[in-house]
């Protein structure tokens, strides 16, 4: 890894941060374990904040030198992922003025209109799935389903942070991550703008988030992947 994709993740971890979406303290999540940290990509709700973080992910995808032909975003919150990131794609310096597809899936299939589940353009060539976290893996599935079944060809998964957890719950922890159950199965990366360990690089450098630190480890410590 470079230096300037290290500082790239080190950025979005503060920017996350800003923006509220990264806190610190005592979360409970729904698998009952109790988290010393809680992000909710939810909250880049707005078109400046929403547009800083399509950078990231156009800046993490073309960094990590995967081929790829256009974007996946599965409903509801890859949706508006897909759509930013594509137009941030579109004008990214390294790109050479490519302009970038993009395709989403609805909840439920219309029967009037343009019909079907599938919104944008047609699912052709490498196609990149992008969401905000890998938690159960029931996204990506999906959506590897829906690309092959138009011909097209998953190429990775990207997303904003790989927590770098084992699955499972507060008593029965797993053998692996989500992530690492995801590359295992599809055989695709996962690229992430960031992850746990560009988190915890904060907390050792800033003297302000210092209380943090020992929580996080020991979190990661008991749950790491």
């Amino acid at each position: 890894m470079d230096d300037n994709t290290q500082q790239q993740r080190r950025d979005f971890v503060r920017f996350s941060l800003e923006q509220g979406v990264l806190r610190f303290g005592q979360f409970e999540t729904k698998s009952g374990r109790v988290s010393p940290y809680f992000f909710n990509a939810g909250l880049f709700n707005s078109g400046k904040s929403l547009g800083v973080l399509a950078k990231f992910y156009a800046d993490a995808l073309v960094s990590s030198g995967v081929e790829f032909d256009m974007l996946f975003g599965p409903a509801y919150k890859g949706i508006s992922l897909a759509a930013a990131t594509a137009i941030a794609l579109s004008n990214h310096p390294d790109l050479e003025g490519r302009d970038i597809p993009y395709a989403f899936d609805r909840k439920e299939a219309k029967d009037h209109g343009e019909g079907g589940v599938l919104v944008g353009a047609p699912l052709e060539g490498k196609v990149v799935i992008i969401d905000d976290v890998i938690t159960a893996g029931t996204s990506v599935r999906h959506s590897v389903d829906i690309i092959e079944a138009q011909g097209a060809k998953p190429a990775a998964v990207l997303i904003a942070l790989d927590r770098m957890e084992k699955g499972g719950n507060h008593e029965e922890i797993a053998e692996k991550s989500a992530v690492q159950e995801v590359e295992q199965k599809y055989g695709l990366p996962v690229i992430s703008i960031a992850s746990l360990k560009d988190i915890m690089t904060l907390l050792e450098e800033d003297g302000q988030f210092t209380q943090h630190e020992a929580s996080v480890a020991a979190y990661r410590e008991k749950y790491g992947a």
